[in-house]
């Protein structure tokens, strides 16, 4: 039996944070070593352009980003297919043989897009391309024949499309071509962290984020500025332990489980002050960020090698989503002058 195939990525609209570290990156390295896996890591460049069309800088200035934040993190391209997704042109053709299979009212009800459409607020301003991603999607999924796809619950709706578009090519034309992929789903609690402002989520456009390429003294800043437990004023005061962000961070970044239980207990009976609470957060961070940064700063030295690296991932996915793309023509039968 051989290895599964893995499809994930990242929108490229700016740089990463530890979000996303901790949502996705850190999982996908794990998925990686395994050696368990065939993993395609996909910058999404043509769907982040789908609503930044009129902002092109913006998505060729964060590609470039979101490869040195891979890298950085252990993404290892000896191990992984880094690639760019306009630079594999099988894929808009997949994704138009693919719209012919599902119909406007299908997409309307898709659970996914009808809450980033309002999240945008398009109104009826809804670009197609983006209306239509969920078929991208699918183009993106089946063109490497993936089987797994790691993300959060609130996608599931999408794989779902991806499944349905699968099950009509193969019968409509009766082949069995394309692959049904299932979710690989985060552990429980490990999905989405919240933001130093105690905001639900953590995004660049809330400002409330720390990112890989952050510096120590950056990191230093944010952390004393966090949210914790707004009637703890006094050090000899009782705090709160739930809801308390710096406390929330603890839990996910600090090992040393036993002393992060026994500042909760010093902190809830009251004697633990926030700064200093929030020293030790900061010293936890700075230890699991530090060797992050430093080989970001080593690739970020060298721009034209992570170029590179890119063009290299994205010739080798292009051979896959071709051979794919052949298959699916000569189902169709338009394969005219073969």
């Amino acid at each position: 039996m051989g290895k599964k195939v893995i499809l994930t990525g990242d929108r490229p609209t700016g740089k990463l944070h530890i979000g996303h570290y901790v949502g996705s990156l850190k999982n996908r390295v794990e998925l990686q070593n395994s050696g368990d896996y065939d993993s395609y890591i996909m910058i999404a460049d043509m769907q982040a352009l789908t609503d930044n069309a009129r902002d092109p800088e913006k998505i060729r200035n964060s590609l470039i980003q979101v490869a040195l934040d891979y890298l950085a993190v252990g993404i290892d391209p000896e191990k992984s297919t880094i690639l760019v997704q306009s630079q594999i042109p099988a894929l808009s053709e997949l994704t138009e043989h693919y719209s012919n299979l599902v119909s406007v009212s299908r997409l309307e009800r898709n659970p996914t897009v009808k809450t980033e459409i309002k999240q945008k607020k398009f109104g009826q301003s809804v670009p197609v391309g983006f209306f239509t991603y969920p078929i991208s999607q699918a183009a993106d999924i089946t063109a490497f024949k993936a089987d797994t796809v790691p993300v959060g619950d609130d996608q599931e709706p999408m794989l779902e499309q991806t499944r349905e578009i699968v099950r009509s090519f193969n019968s409509i034309y009766n082949q069995d071509i394309l692959v049904e992929p299932e979710g690989y789903f985060p552990p429980k609690g490990m999905g989405r962290i919240p933001g130093l402002d105690g905001n639900a989520k953590m995004s660049k456009s809330l400002g409330n984020a720390i990112y890989l390429s952050d510096d120590p003294d950056t990191i230093k800043q944010k952390v004393m500025s966090m949210y914790t437990d707004p009637n703890h004023i006094h050090v000899e005061d009782p705090g709160q332990v739930e809801g308390n962000t710096v406390f929330t961070y603890l839990d996910i970044f600090d090992d040393d489980k036993a002393k992060v239980q026994e500042l909760k207990v010093q902190y809830t009976h009251g004697g633990l002050g926030d700064v200093k609470i929030k020293l030790y957060l900061n010293e936890v961070l700075q230890s699991v960020l530090g060797p992050i940064k430093a080989r970001r700063d080593e690739y970020a030295s060298d721009i034209a090698s992570v170029y590179d690296i890119l063009k290299r991932g994205s010739d080798k996915a292009n051979e896959v989503a071709n051979q794919t793309l052949q298959e699916v023509r000569d189902a169709i039968g338009i394969n005219y002058f073969k």
